[in-house]
């Protein structure tokens, strides 16, 4: 039993972020970091062959071993011995990106699910993992839990505008839209002043409810960049501070 445990802990140790005196570990987050950088390497070529085949195939056997590992010592990570430490563990996001990032070698073994695009646009997810091992990207995700609540805030005036905006221009303008999806696809790009210019206002209220949409879209789109730039300096004078006094 202590020999399992003990294998367990060291396991841990490996896979999570390295520190400067562990050499494992260290060891391991470069053949990762190599692995992630490898994996997306078949997604610039559009044809695929044997040798993209074959990285495709070992950096999703690694991207396994990664994923079974973390879900194997999730207790440690949660910080309780439980079964449900592994279920918490499964649902966070970066388990879920581990998940979706092993499901294209479904492909090798049954072809029909090559078909379906999804399981290609899984791969893209690869490079998320890197938020693992560079520190930037750690301060980054730090960032992004702190201020999550305030992002969804956000998120969910964005989307009830984006609503609001398409119910609008649908009925002063129900000849340009064929149905409401393209109403929601007009105030979305709108809402973010992209303005591709295939669906276009007609009459001069439309006109009017396309500039009211831009100009929120500005105010909207600017929250998200000060919510996360404040946090992000707020997280490196911790960090700062943290360092001063390890040195103190």
């Amino acid at each position: 039993m202590s020999q399992n445990y003990s294998f367990k802990k060291r396991l841990y140790e490996i896979i999570e972020a390295s520190n400067p005196d562990d050499k494992a570990s260290k060891a391991y987050d470069i053949m990762m970091y190599v692995a992630i950088v490898a994996g997306l390497l078949p997604l610039t070529v559009k044809t695929t062959n044997v040798y993209t085949q074959m990285l495709d195939m070992v950096t999703i056997l690694l991207f396994l071993f990664d994923y079974v590992a973390r879900i194997y010592t999730a207790d440690y990570k949660m910080g309780y011995k439980h079964y449900r430490a592994y279920v918490a563990y499964a649902v966070t996001p970066l388990a879920i990106v581990d998940l979706l990032s092993v499901l294209p070698i479904l492909t090798f073994f049954f072809p029909s699910v090559a078909v379906f695009g999804a399981f290609r646009v899984f791969r893209v997810l690869r490079a998320f993992k890197l938020a693992r091992y560079s520190k930037t990207m750690v301060a980054i995700v730090n960032v992004l839990k702190y201020v999550k609540n305030q992002l969804a805030a956000v998120l969910v005036l964005t989307i009830l505008y984006i609503i609001i905006s398409a119910m609008a221009i649908f009925q002063v303008e129900p000849d340009q839209f064929n149905n409401f999806f393209d109403a929601i696809y007009w105030s979305t790009i709108s809402i973010t002043t992209i303005g591709y210019g295939d669906i276009v206002p007609a009459t001069i209220i439309g006109k009017m409810i396309t500039i009211i949409s831009s100009l929120v879209g500005v105010a909207i789109i600017a929250l998200p960049s000060g919510i996360i730039t404040a946090a992000y300096i707020r997280e490196m004078k911790r960090k700062k501070s943290k360092h001063e006094v390890k040195h103190l």
